[in-house]
This record gives C-alpha cells, structure tokens and sequence, in this order.
C-alpha cells in the first residue's frame, strides 16, 4: 500500500537570535503558505561563560515553543523539520535543552553544521525569487553566524559560515547598549577580520547579484528606505549614512531611526557592523533583500524527502564515487540487507521502517570509503570521515548515527557507542549494526554470487540464522566467520545461533 502524504508540513528555525515557524499546504506537490510564527528568543545570549545555556533563556525558549508545538503536535511524523543552529551547535548543555524542546513540540529537533545551514538558507531565497541570474551572492546575518553563498539557479556552489552573528557582535563590543566610534570600529574591523580569508572567493567579481536574508537585514532595508538614506535595497551610500547617524548617538536608545522595533534595538548594531563591513570587504555597492530564509529552505527540503528526492541520497552517492568505493560490492550487501529487513518487519526495529532503512542502505554505501586512507582500521577512518564532514542534507545526529553504523561494522561490538546516540536511535542502532555486520560477512569474499537464501529473526537479545539445504556445511570459511562473530556478540550480551 502506497504511503499516505501529509496535507501540510511545517518547518521551525531555532535561531540564535529569533524562533521562526512556518506551515504550508501541500497541494499536488505545491506549498502554499499558510501560517508564520516568529518569536525574538535571543537564545545567544543565555550562554555562559562556559558555553551553557542559562536557565532564564531555556525557560523563555521553551515556552515559545510550547507555543509553537499547540500548532504542529498532530502533525504525522515527517511532516515537520525543525532545526538548531549557532547556539544550539555551541551550548555545551545543548542535549539537556533539545530533549525538553523535543517534548514540547512533539517533533525530533536536528542540530546542523553551519555548512548546511547556508545550503538551506540558499534553497529558501532561490525558491523565493523569480530572477535567474548567472551567479548569485547570498548573505545572512543570524544571532550566532553569519552565511555566504554563491550559487546559481537553486544549487549552492559556495559556502561558508562564520562565527559572528547580531546577537554575539552586540554583546561583544555594545555592551548595555552604550555606543563610541571605538566601539564601532572595532566591532567593524573584527567582521572584516572574520571575512578576510574569504575575500577572494566571495568579491563581486565571482557574482552578479547580491541578496540578503535574515531579519537583521530586512530591518537595515526598512530602516534605509524609511529614512530616505536608500530607495532600492541596502545600499552602500545608505549604509554610510545609517553609520554617519549611529556615530552621532551615545546609546541604541538615542538612535530614533523609523522602522526600527524596539526589540531588535539590542542587536541592531551588531547586525549594521557585519553588513557594513561585508560591503566595505567585498566591494558591494547594493544589495536587496529576500523573505525566504533557513525556514523556507527547510521546507523544500522536507518536500524533496516526501517525494523520494531526498538530497542525502545524492550526498551518499557522491561520497562513495569520491572515494572510489567498490559500488558492485555494496549494491550486493544492499541487497542482503533488504532480504534480511524483509523478514524482520515483524520482529524488530517495526517502527520507521522506511528511515531505518534507508540509513541502513546508506551505510552499506559509505562503509568501506576508509579504504582509500587506509586498509588497516579503515572503518575508523570512514567513520571519522561521516562524523565530520560535510554532507548535504543531513544533520549532525544523521551523521552520527552513520558514523556510529560504520564504526561498529566488523570486530568488537561495542554497546558504549550506541548509548550516546540520541532517541530512538540509542535503541534502534545496536539492532542495524548486526544486520550490517551479517550482511557484509556473508560477502566477505566479494564473490560475483547472491548470497545464500537463509531465515533470520531477531527476539530481544537472541540472534537465529537458518541457512536452506545444508548450505553452512559446504562454506568452511563463512562457518568460521560466524563463529568469530557470535564470540564478538557474546560479549556484547547478544547471542547469535546458526545453523
């Protein structure tokens, strides 16, 4: 029977500085955008002096997103993609906090890499424009990192971010709000330190168009445009005379500026440094402003997984080919693990079939590209690889369940290892590890060949294989291997039969 599609999906950005929501109907494979929720959370500056999250912040964040859960709680599972990003990245307590989140919105939360977080800010803008110039420059300025891309049409070519963001600037150098040219011209110069490295690759040179997207920047367009210092965008003579005024002002609440909120007066000087230093570093004379953003982006995502184009996929294959991975040997293993997931769908691992196994199969993929490192230990570096690259689509926790899948794929079976993965991963994992460690042993001699029909179940902690016609008695050396690994599972409190 063919899976059921959501009729709406939803998307939530756990910035740095704000919490935004959007829900959209999905209609014949189109979104339509129905409701938008934002919150000022300030989540940057609840960390401590030891990166943790204070308890005032965490109580504010979570009743936001109390919030927040009352309107998506009854959505079906994959229909909500909700992600962290800057701060949740940094706060050493960030697990403490997502498992409260995660209860009040009755979703699971996915922290991304910075690199992602750019990739899908891009999707957002490129969805929400209409122009298909060559090269496009995009800009965001968040409450921890500010992203630069460049890419054309919907793919992202370029990508970077970089640790600074309108929330940690502000509190860096406008503490309580106070305003000096020093204060200014460091807070400038420290962005343009933060940029320099990538000068090159992102001056106006490399695009046609420059794009910003994030609140701080629509705020800076408002502000210019009510101002009558700017008629099209953010502009570079505007930004000159938004800072000639802001110079003028002892404190954010002497600024006066129309458009300007009150509750972004505490980040707003953070948020005019980095631009006016990117202008300044890269050449740009102009810039317009997007409304699609991280939270739009999120949402295109979600739609290609709902429709089978999930981009992890193409991530996957990429990899694999990147470091010439044996795929005849892997598309064999694949097809084992199906037989063997076939039979178990009543017996373990039944819920969230379809992600299980597709993480399974994209660990069959994966597993072996330690190789072109080295032979020995190769599936230590192949997991270090997963853990720390830099892979489209997928979270931080996906990476590290992939890792932790490749890591545990032969020799000791390690139980420690699966605990530190988050719910339900820590219970589902141990389970996929051995139906990947049968698979890959039963190819182990990478023969052309199927590999033998055979039963299996799996029954809490007793592990049974049933190979048809006496196969076992004629294959000395797969009998030999089985046995080492029900010593390797013995130790683990696992026990595999066979016979």
């Amino acid at each position: 029977m063919a899976e059921e599609l959501p009729t709406s999906v939803a998307a939530i950005d756990l910035g740095s500085n704000s919490f935004h929501m959007i829900v959209c109907k999905l209609e014949k494979g189109k979104l339509r955008t129905i409701d938008r929720l934002r919150e000022m959370v300030r989540l940057a500056s609840g960390l401590d002096d030891h990166k943790k999250l204070d308890n005032k912040t965490q109580i504010k964040a979570l009743e936001c997103l109390e919030r927040f859960g009352q309107r998506i709680r009854n959505f079906p599972p994959g229909s909500v993609r909700i992600v962290g990003t800057n701060t949740l990245r940094t706060a050493k307590n960030s697990q403490e906090f997502i498992r409260k989140a995660e209860k009040a919105l009755g979703h699971p939360i996915d922290i991304i890499a910075g690199i992602e977080e750019a990739r899908l800010i891009y999707q957002g803008v490129a969805n929400n424009l209409g122009s298909n110039v060559n090269s496009r420059f995009v800009m965001d300025i968040g409450g921890g990192s500010t992203e630069y891309i460049i890419g054309s049409n919907d793919i992202a070519h370029t990508k970077e971010s970089l640790r600074m963001g309108c929330v940690t600037v502000s509190n860096k150098f406008f503490k309580d709000g106070i305003i000096s040219k020093k204060s200014f011209k460091k807070a400038t110069l420290y962005a343009q330190q933060k940029l320099e490295p990538y000068q090159r690759q992102y001056n106006i040179r490399h695009w046609d168009e420059a794009i910003g997207a994030s609140g701080s920047l629509r705020c800076i367009d408002k502000v210019l445009v009510a101002s009558k210092w700017s008629k099209n965008g953010i502009t570079k003579k505007g930004l000159e005379k938004l800072v000639s005024h802001i110079l003028k002002c002892k404190h954010v609440d002497d600024l006066n500026l129309p458009a300007l909120a009150d509750e972004r007066l505490p980040v707003f000087l953070g948020g005019v440094a980095i631009i006016y230093a990117t202008f300044l570093k890269l050449g740009i004379e102009q810039m317009t402003v997007s409304d699609g953003a991280l939270r739009e982006g999120l949402v295109h995502d979600l739609l290609g997984r709902i429709y089978n184009d999930d981009i992890r996929s193409q991530t996957v294959k990429t990899i694999a080919e990147h470091y010439l991975t044996d795929q005849e040997h892997c598309k064999r293993i694949q097809q084992t693990v199906n037989y063997m997931l076939n039979q178990l769908d009543s017996s373990c691992c039944t819920e969230n079939s379809k992600i299980i196994t597709q993480f399974l199969l994209w660990a069959v993929s994966l597993h072996e590209i330690g190789r072109n490192i080295a032979h020995s230990q190769y599936h230590k570096h192949g997991a270090y690889i997963i853990e720390n690259g830099d892979f489209a689509g997928f979270s931080r926790q996906d990476q590290q369940l992939l890792a932790t899948l490749v890591l545990s794929q032969h020799k000791k079976f390690s139980i420690s290892m699966f605990k530190k993965l988050p719910e339900p991963w820590n219970v589902y994992t141990p389970y996929l590890a051995i139906i990947l460690r049968l698979a890959i042993l039963l190819h182990r001699n990478r023969h052309t060949l199927e590999a033998p029909k055979f039963k299996i179940s799996i029954q809490a902690t007793l592990i049974t294989l049933t190979f048809n016609n006496d196969w076992l008695n004629n294959a000395p050396l797969t009998e030999a291997d089985l046995k080492s690994e029900a010593h390797y599972l013995k130790d683990a409190g696992y026990t595999l039969i066979y016979s």
